[in-house]
This record gives C-alpha cells, sequence and structure tokens, in this order.
C-alpha cells in the first residue's frame, strides 16, 4: 500500500500537472475526511470480525436532523446529530450482541431504513445551511490546516489511543480473535459488541456534519451514498482483516490516502467516476487474497 502512494506521487509528479502542490493536496486531505472518519469506525467493527454497511444512512440522519437544531448553535445541533446516529448504532449493537443477527443482515437493514428515516426526517427536503459557525468547519482553517482535517487528525489520534492503550481496545481485539474464547474468560462480550456499533455510528455522524458544512447544505437522499465500500476498502488494505482481532489505524488513514489518491488520479486524468468504484472493487479482491495468502502461511 505505501509503495502504491509512492507510485502514485511519483506518477503525478511526472504526468499530472499541477498535482503536487499545496493546494491540490489540501484539497484532497479535504475530499479524504468523510471517508477517513467511517473509515475509522469501521475498522473498530471489522475489528470485531463485523461489518457495518449503516455509514451512510448515519450520515444522511445526522444531516438531517442538524438544521432542527442549528438555531441553537453548532454545539447543541452536533450534538444532536450524533445523539440520533448514536440511536443507529444502538439498534444494530442490540440486534448483533442479543439477538444473535449477522452483522451484515442487520446492518444492511439500518442501510436501508436509516436513509428512510433520514428522508422522512428532512421531509425529502434539500435544506441550506447557513450558519456561518458550522460553514467555517468546512471551509476555514487554522495555520493553513483545514479545521474538517483537524478534526480527523484528532479522531485518528482518540481512535488509535482507545485500541491500543485501553482495556476497551484490547477486550474488542480479544472478540475479534475468538467470540467464544473470549466469552469463556468473562469479557462481557455484549456490551464490547454494542459500545463498539455505537462509536461506529457516532463517527459516521461526525463525517455527516463535516460533508454537511462543507455542502452549506442538507441532502440526506444522496449524502454518503456507498461511503461504506469506500471504508471497507481503506480499512482492509489498510490491514485490518476481514476476520478480525486487528485494528491498524495508521494503516487505515494510509489506506484513505491511497483512495483519494486513486481518485484524484483518474479524475484529473479525465477518467470517469465508474472507473473508480471499479478500481475500489479490485483494490478489496487482491487485499483479501493477499490477506487469505498471510493467514494459509501462519
Amino acid at each position: 500500500m505505501y509503495i502504491a502512494i509512492v507510485l502514485l506521487l511519483m506518477y503525478n509528479a511526472a504526468f499530472t500537472s499541477n498535482f503536487i502542490s499545496v493546494d491540490n493536496f489540501r484539497t484532497q486531505f479535504i475530499q479524504m475526511v468523510p471517508v477517513l472518519i467511517v473509515a475509522l469506525g469501521m475498522a473498530l467493527v471489522i475489528g470485531t470480525q463485523g461489518i457495518d454497511l449503516s455509514g451512510g444512512a448515519v450520515m444522511a440522519l445526522a444531516a438531517a436532523v442538524i438544521p432542527l437544531y442549528i438555531g441553537y448553535g453548532l454545539i447543541p445541533a452536533a450534538a444532536m446529530a450524533i445523539f440520533a446516529g448514536c440511536l443507529i448504532g444502538v439498534a444494530n449493537g442490540a440486534m448483533i450482541a442479543f439477538i444473535g443477527v449477522q452483522p451484515i443482515v442487520a446492518t444492511l437493514a439500518l442501510m436501508v431504513a436509516g436513509r428512510g428515516i433520514a428522508l422522512v426526517v428532512a421531509n425529502e427536503q434539500l435544506k441550506s445551511v447557513t450558519n456561518p459557525t458550522i460553514l467555517s468547519l468546512g471551509r476555514n482553517s487554522i495555520v493553513g490546516v483545514p479545521y474538517s482535517v483537524l478534526v480527523a487528525m484528532i479522531l485518528v489520534v482518540v481512535v488509535a489511543v482507545l485500541v491500543n492503550r485501553t482495556t476497551f481496545g484490547k477486550q474488542l481485539v480479544a472478540v475479534g480473535g475468538s467470540r467464544r474464547a473470549a466469552e469463556l474468560a468473562g469479557l462481557p462480550v455484549k456490551r464490547i459488541l454494542m459500545t463498539t456499533y455505537i462509536l461506529a455510528a457516532a463517527l459516521a455522524a461526525v463525517a455527516g456534519i463535516i460533508a454537511t458544512a462543507r455542502l452549506g447544505a442538507s441532502v440526506p437522499s444522496t449524502l454518503g451514498n456507498l461511503i461504506e465500500l469506500s471504508a471497507i476498502t481503506a480499512v482492509v488494505i489498510g490491514g485490518t482483516p476481514l476476520t478480525g482481532g486487528k485494528v491498524k489505524v495508521v494503516g487505515t488513514v494510509a489506506g484513505a490516502l491511497l483512495l483519494q489518491l486513486i481518485a484524484a488520479t483518474l479524475i484529473k486524468n479525465n477518467v470517469p467516476d465508474a472507473y473508480s468504484q471499479i478500481t475500489q472493487a479490485v483494490i478489496i479482491l487482491i487485499a483479501v487474497y493477499i490477506q487469505r495468502g498471510k493467514l494459509a502461511v501462519r
């Protein structure tokens, strides 16, 4: 993956005009923020040997909630948007941990229902967001670093500390390694799964807030559409195995960066966006095949 990033940068330096520039990299970092934040939550879920297909729906719901509370200010509106997203996480976690529904089935149901709820909340209408505070979150910067990128950097550090330096992180990895063994060891497996899906939903809601701030509008019908594909791809090529038991936070960041560079390279060379999605699918297959080979060797 890291070699691929270097090769892409070398290619663009040679053949794509104005690609290697501060302004372009700033744009690329801003565009990768929503995928990166959703991927951080996805990494936690995949670490438990699960999957979450509802990230885009959570983003849409967060976007639909913001206009309802933006009159109270950014913090109350953001808090309510995250709370709404967490409710989907609670539903996902409850079905998976307590009822025993397969993660792909449970989150697929919320992927559909969540976006439907978002459309109901928004009355199926696009709503402009004109609050200057929230718009600054998506458009302004500090010392040249966009606020959205700064938020993403903070979340990367928080998730890395959570995974590598806390008891919860160790328990999460243990559950992904072997749920049965974790239960026999006395770990609160159901509580860990519930918390993990809530955290993933909260992160997706933050991504929805940032995307809304950047657009200057709440568009629940399309916001976050198929972002789950990009998030899963970033996590898998970043080294987190679909079999669980491991979470690679730095790898997830690099995976999100690689996807953004691929998309930017194709766009700047006038290749249709559809080929970007095809490329992501191929990357997933290659990454899973490589991981399967590594597991076979072990």
